[in-house]
């Protein structure tokens, strides 16, 4: 699952995230949602998101429960 769409994410998911500094290289960066940050129901490039960890970047894919971490 990409993550377009708000209404696929929540707080407490796995997903991978660009990060505002990785988005030439498209490094992404694995972590669990804390807040979502993008109002809107869908985005071109990612819903926003905060990690438990404080970081922010939009996300680029969903994980799926069995496979976090």
């Amino acid at each position: 699952m990409d993550g377009h769409n708000r209404a696929d994410l929540k707080p407490g998911m796995t997903v991978d995230i660009v990060l505002k500094a990785d988005q030439r290289t498209g490094r992404l960066t694995r972590g669990v949602v804390a807040r979502l940050l993008t109002k809107s129901p869908t985005h071109p490039h990612g819903i926003k998101v905060m990690l438990e960890d404080g970081q922010v970047g939009r996300v680029q894919r969903i994980l799926p429960p069995g496979e976090a971490h």
